[in-house]
């Protein structure tokens, strides 16, 4: 859809080899990239190697529009699975582009990216992630202000066992993720309401 609705990019086109590493999960993009040719594979990488595949696409394609769309950093690991070639938008002319289609399709193009990215996010989670840094990841995705000393909390508003199947965990798991979250002092409270009380505690948890 992306190709239809954006215009030709100017900018010379990059030749890349088989291998390489084109998008880090966690970077910020910075601009967007369009893959003319050639096929890109993304998933989780470790040590330099793609040790989960979440899906793989071919040219003409936007890599990530997702991350470049909602100003976030990118959530998937980006590999070339054979020579590539690309090209790359600054990612405030990316916006202007977007801002300048008519709003009922500039409306449209960000909830997709808004529900593509939290597919995503939860693929990812659920790959390389255990249950306690899956959960540490959650809460601070729902973390809202709880007072005006700058506490954060997470209103449960869905039952325990709905939260258990978006992380992919057993409902008996889930309670002993809330157990050991407590136990090592990272939030507390109980029924539907968790205050964070060691944020930056919690983001280790969940490697962000």
């Amino acid at each position: 859809m992306l190709n239809r609705v954006l215009p030709s990019i100017p900018s010379l086109a990059d030749e890349v080899t088989c291998g390489t590493v084109l998008l880090r999960r966690g970077q910020v993009a910075s601009k967007a990239l369009h893959l003319l040719q050639g096929r890109v594979a993304f998933g989780v990488i470790e040590n330099g190697v793609m040790v989960h595949q979440l899906g793989a696409v071919e040219g003409p394609f936007w890599l990530e529009a997702a991350a470049a769309m909602l100003g976030l950093p990118h959530a998937v690991d980006a590999l070339a699975e054979t020579p590539v070639t690309l090209q790359s938008m600054p990612l405030g002319q990316f916006k202007n582009h977007l801002k300048n289609l008519p709003e009922p399709v500039h409306t449209l193009m960000l909830d997709l990216a808004k529900g593509q990215r939290q597919q995503m996010e939860v693929a990812v989670s659920r790959l390389a992630k255990d249950a306690d840094a899956r959960f540490a990841e959650w809460l601070l995705r729902h973390a809202e202000p709880a007072d005006a000393q700058g506490s954060l909390a997470v209103i449960l508003r869905e039952r325990k066992r709905l939260i258990a199947a978006q992380l992919g965990i057993a409902p008996e798991t889930f309670s002993r993720v809330l157990k050991h979250l407590r136990d090592r002092k990272l939030i507390s409270g109980g029924g539907r309401v968790l205050n964070l009380l060691d944020p930056s505690g919690l983001q280790s948890l969940a490697g962000i």
